[in-house]
C-alpha cells in the first residue's frame, strides 16, 4: 500500500466534511497557520449528510424557543442552567463567523444566516403557567433580553397569524416571541468554509475518499490513516500529528478502530427523521418563525413538535416536525449493517442496559413509524390549524445517531446532546451525537483544542488569536450584561441580523 505525502506526518488529518470538520480546521488554521491539513469526505459532495439543510433542522439552537432545555425543578422553579449554556455556544460561534466575514475570510452572510422570530407555543392552563414561569426565569439573564410573553389573542395573531387563523379560541394559549432568532443553512455555511481552506491554506480537500482504518504508531509518534479512493478502489494510507474524526453516524466505526481505549463501552443508536414540507407558496407567505411546542407526556426530547420557516438556498420554505423512524444505518447514505457492526464485547452490555431503560423510547419510535398520512396532517392541524394534506409533501430528513455510554454508577446511559472522545494524549478527537450539534460547533472545537492542543492554548499568541476571533473568549455573557450587550451588537451588525 503506497504513502501520500511521504515526507513527514501532515499536520492534521479530518474526516468528514461537515461543519465540525470545517469549524475546527478553519479555527486551526487563525491559530496555526500554514498547517498542513487533509480532509476526507466519502461521499462526491460536501456537507451532504448531518450538515445539509434539509437534513438539519437550521434553528440556531439559542434555547429561545425549546422547551427541553428549561425544566422544572421539585420546588416548582425553572432550572435555566441548560438554556444559559446552549445561548451563550450559540453566541460563542456567532462571534466567530462574524470574525471569518470582517477578515473577508467567507462572503455574503446572507448565504447562511437569516434573522427569524423564535417562539414557544403551549396550550392549556398547566402549560401556560409553566411558560410563564420559563419567560420570567430566562429574562432575569441578560442573554434573554428582549424576550416577550403574551397570552393576548391579538399579540399572538400578530405573531403567528397562520397558527392563530381557525384556532379554537375556547382553548387557552400562549407564546413567548424573541425577535433576534435566527435561521442557519449549516450545509451553505458548511461549504464556505471548506472554500477558504481550500484556496487560502495548505489544506487538500478529497471527495469520495474513504478511511477505512486508523493505526498508532508503535513508537506513538503519529496515526496511520489507511484511505480508499472510491473512483478507482485504490488504498493509500497518510500520517498525521493529530487525527479528527467528524465524520457523525460514521464516528463510532472509526474511533473503535483507533484502538483507543477511550472508546471502549461506546454504542449509538440511530434514528431517522422526516418532515412535512409545504408546497403551497400563499401558506408559505404567512409564517414568518419558528415556532417550538412541548412534547408530550414520556416522550423523548427528539419528539418536540415545530413549525418552522427556513431559508435554503435563497427560497423561503416550511417545514413541519420532525417525525421519527427507525433504521439501522448511522448515515443517511450508510449500511443497513451499520448498527449490528457497532456492537462488541465491549458496549454489548451499556447497548442492552441503555435500551431496558429507554423502553418508552421504543415504544415511542414504533408509533412514529406506524403514523399514517391522516396522522402526521392531524399533528400538524395542532400548530397550523387549517392545513390541508395537499398543500404538504413528506421529506426524509437527516440520519441521527445517539450516544450510548457505559457509566460507572448507571451502567449504559442513552445521550442526546453531542459528545467529544479523545485520546489521552489529545492525538485524536471523535464528535459523536446530535443536538443541539451544529449550532454549538465552535464551543465543541474550543473543547477540542482545549485538550488536544493545551500547551498551544495557554501561549500568549494563541491567547490573543482566540480573542481576536472570539471577544468573549474566557468570559461568560451571561454574568456580564456589559460584554453581553457589545458583543451582541457587533455580530448583529456584521451578519446582518438586526
Amino acid at each position: 500500500m503506497k504513502q501520500k505525502y511521504t515526507e513527514k506526518p501532515i499536520d492534521v488529518v479530518l474526516i468528514g466534511a461537515g461543519i465540525m470538520s470545517a469549524t475546527l480546521g478553519a479555527m486551526l488554521q487563525q491559530l496555526k497557520p500554514g498547517s498542513k491539513m487533509a480532509v476526507f469526505e466519502r461521499l462526491p459532495e460536501i456537507a451532504a449528510e448531518s450538515s445539509d439543510a434539509w437534513n438539519n433542522a437550521g434553528t440556531g439552537h439559542a434555547a429561545y424557543c425549546e422547551l427541553n432545555y428549561t425544566n422544572l425543578r421539585p420546588d416548582g422553579s425553572v432550572d435555566c442552567s441548560k438554556a444559559f449554556k446552549i445561548n451563550e455556544q450559540f453566541e460563542i460561534s456567532k462571534q466567530f463567523w462574524a470574525y471569518l466575514i470582517e477578515q473577508g475570510l467567507i462572503e455574503s452572510p446572507d448565504g447562511f444566516i437569516h434573522a427569524i422570530p423564535h417562539l414557544s407555543f403551549v396550550h392549556g392552563e398547566e402549560d401556560i403557567d409553566f411558560l410563564k414561569k420559563r419567560h420570567a426565569a430566562l429574562t432575569q439573564n441578560q442573554l434573554f433580553k428582549g424576550m416577550e410573553f403574551s397570552t393576548d389573542q391579538a399579540q399572538l395573531q400578530e405573531w403567528i397569524p397562520l397558527m392563530m387563523k381557525g384556532r379554537n379560541l375556547d382553548v387557552p394559549v400562549a407564546a413567548t416571541h424573541m425577535r433576534t432568532g435566527t435561521d442557519v443553512n449549516f450545509g451553505a455555511l458548511t461549504r464556505k468554509l471548506f472554500q477558504y481552506l481550500s484556496t487560502q491554506t495548505d489544506t487538500e480537500i478529497l471527495l469520495e475518499h474513504e478511511v477505512v482504518d486508523l493505526k498508532r504508531a508503535e513508537d506513538e509518534s503519529y496515526w496511520e490513516v489507511v484511505v480508499r479512493d472510491l473512483s478507482n478502489d485504490e488504498r493509500y494510507s497518510v500520517r498525521a500529528n493529530f487525527v479528527f474524526i467528524g465524520a457523525g453516524g460514521g464516528a463510532l466505526e472509526l474511533l473503535n478502530k483507533s484502538g483507543i481505549p477511550e472508546a471502549d463501552g461506546y454504542g449509538g443508536f440511530p434514528v431517522s427523521g422526516q418532515w412535512l414540507r409545504c408546497t403551497n407558496e400563499e401558506v408559505i407567505s404567512r409564517h414568518h418563525a419558528k415556532v417550538y411546542g412541548k412534547a408530550s407526556v414520556g416522550t423523548p426530547p427528539m419528539s418536540v413538535p415545530h413549525l418552522d420557516t427556513r431559508i435554503i438556498d435563497g427560497k423561503k420554505e416550511l417545514l413541519f416536525g420532525p417525525f421519527a423512524g427507525f433504521s439501522t444505518k448511522f448515515l443517511k447514505n450508510g449500511s443497513w449493517l451499520d448498527l449490528l457492526k457497532s456492537i462488541d464485547a465491549d458496549n454489548f452490555v451499556p447497548l442492552l442496559e441503555a435500551g431496558y431503560r429507554n423502553i418508552p423510547l421504543t415504544k415511542y419510535l414504533i408509533k412514529q413509524i406506524t403514523l399514517s398520512p391522516e396522522d402526521r396532517l392531524h399533528n400538524l392541524q395542532e400548530f397550523f390549524p387549517e392545513a390541508r394534506m395537499e398543500d404538504w409533501e413528506l421529506k426524509i430528513a437527516g440520519q441521527r445517531v445517539q450516544v450510548i455510554r457505559d457509566d460507572e454508577e448507571k451502567g449504559g446511559v442513552l445521550e442526546f446532546g453531542t459528545e467529544v472522545v479523545h485520546s489521552v494524549d489529545g492525538s485524536l478527537a471523535a464528535l459523536m451525537g446530535a443536538s443541539p450539534g451544529a449550532s454549538t460547533a465552535v464551543a465543541i472545537m474550543l473543547d477540542v483544542l482545549e485538550f488536544c492542543f493545551h500547551k498551544s492554548m495557554t501561549t500568549t499568541s494563541w491567547k490573543k488569536k482566540m480573542i481576536e476571533m472570539i471577544p468573549s473568549f474566557g468570559q461568560h455573557l451571561s454574568e456580564d450584561a456589559l460584554l453581553c450587550g457589545r458583543v451582541k451588537n457587533r455580530t448583529k451588525r456584521i451578519l446582518n441580523i438586526e
